[in-house]
C-alpha cells in the first residue's frame, strides 16, 4: 500500500468546508502527512466581475488579488479554529474552472489523496450540470475521498 505524505483539501468555503478540514487534519496527524488547502475562484465569478467592472470602480484583477488574500485568511483561520495549526501545511489559491484546477493541483502538488465534501456552493448547478466532486473522481489522478455531509 501507497504512504500517505501529501492530503489535498479541496475548500470551497461552504457552511461544510471546517468539517471537511477537520476529517483531513484527523487523517494527516497520525500519518505524519502534510495538508494542502486549495480553494478555487471559479472563472464564471471572474467573468461576471469582469462584465461588472465596466460599471463600477473595481477592476477584475483587483477582485481576484482581494478574494485572494481574503481566502487565504480564512483558510489561517479555519486552522487555527480547528487547533490543528501544528500540522504541516500549505495554502492555495488558483482560478479557473474548480474540477480542472484541482485535477492541475493535485498533481503539481504531488498529493496523494484528495479530499472533498460531496456537496459545496454549487449544488443547484451541480444538478443540472454535474457537481464538481462527480467530475473530480472521474478525473483524479489519485484516490479521492468524499465526505458525505448535510
Amino acid at each position: 500500500m501507497k504512504t500517505i505524505h501529501r492530503i489535498l483539501v479541496a475548500i470551497d468555503f461552504s457552511q461544510f468546508s471546517k468539517y471537511i478540514l477537520e476529517y483531513a487534519a484527523s487523517l494527516a496527524e497520525p500519518l505524519k502527512a502534510e495538508l494542502v488547502l486549495v480553494n478555487v475562484i471559479n472563472q464564471r465569478d471572474i467573468d461576471i466581475v469582469s462584465k461588472l467592472s465596466l460599471n463600477i470602480n473595481l477592476s477584475t484583477q483587483e477582485y481576484i488579488d482581494q478574494t485572494r488574500k481574503e481566502r487565504l485568511q480564512a483558510m489561517d483561520a479555519m486552522m487555527h479554529e480547528l487547533r490543528v495549526t501544528h500540522l504541516k501545511y500549505q495554502r492555495i489559491i488558483k482560478t479557473g474552472t474548480p474540477f480542472v484546477e484541482l485535477v492541475q493541483a493535485i498533481t503539481d502538488t504531488q498529493s496523494d489523496l484528495a479530499i472533498m465534501g460531496s456537496k459545496g456552493r454549487g449544488n443547484i448547478a451541480g444538478v443540472l450540470f454535474g457537481s464538481t466532486a462527480e467530475k473530480l473522481f472521474r478525473r483524479s489522478p489519485v484516490p479521492l475521498l468524499s465526505l458525505r455531509v448535510g
